[in-house]
């Protein structure tokens, strides 16, 4: 007997793939999604497609150009701008909290994670790269132990994500994660807030420098 996939499932399918996509860089600024062409890629009809679009559309990564035509968007100065200033208030605080709370298991988990991040690093694995750096600002999330930070952070996530794969900075950004563990490990909360402000505000930079000087944009 042939299963049929809910169509909330699907739609979910299509949709964490076409984010993922997006934040990989597979699909670009610029790039048109068609829901025909979309739909025979997924093999599936163009109503969950139509659903996963309307949902790029909410969470920021694509925007109706005509009623007819959908693009991934191009992130202006002050879109990025808003989510740093978003993510300076809610990391740092968080990473304070993880500091304070933070159990010998967590660290040993935070730590393996820079190891993969280092052996990433070394061959130049973006992909792999990424996965691991989100993975690691998210178990610092998950040491703060604050379910409603958790809950506030998690509409942004993706975005913030999208952006950091823009920096490939990456022999630089594996320094910064190690000082960070460093600061959570030492216990002091305090240390730990100065050295993800720091972070947060050194990654805002190699970002704009990415987006737009390089590019020449204002």
């Amino acid at each position: 007997m042939t299963t049929v996939e809910p169509l909330g499932a699907v739609r979910e399918r299509v949709l964490v793939e076409l984010r993922q996509d997006i934040i990989a860089g597979r699909l670009r600024p610029g790039d048109r999604l068609v829901e025909r062409e979309l739909a025979e890629r997924f093999g599936v009809s163009r109503v969950p497609v139509r659903e996963a679009i309307r949902a790029l559309v909410g969470e920021g990564f694509v925007h109706f150009e005509t009623p007819r035509r959908t693009v991934v968007r191009r992130l202006t100065p002050t879109d990025v701008k808003e989510l740093f200033e978003l993510r300076e208030a809610l990391e740092v605080y968080a990473t304070g909290l993880a500091a304070a709370r933070a159990t010998p298991q967590a660290l040993a988990d935070l730590s393996m994670l820079l190891e993969e991040a280092a052996a990433a690093t070394a061959v130049g694995d973006a992909e792999a790269i990424t996965d691991i750096n989100t993975r690691f600002h998210d178990r610092i999330l998950a040491m703060a132990g604050n379910g409603l930070l958790i809950s506030v952070m998690d509409p942004v996530d993706g975005r913030l994500r999208w952006l950091t794969r823009r920096n490939e900075e990456w022999p630089q950004l594996l320094a910064e994660h190690r000082e960070l563990y460093e600061a959570i490990a030492s216990g002091d909360p305090d240390k730990a807030r100065a050295h993800a402000l720091a972070h947060v505000q050194a990654n805002y930079r190699s970002t704009v420098r990415h987006l737009f000087e390089e590019n020449g944009t204002d």
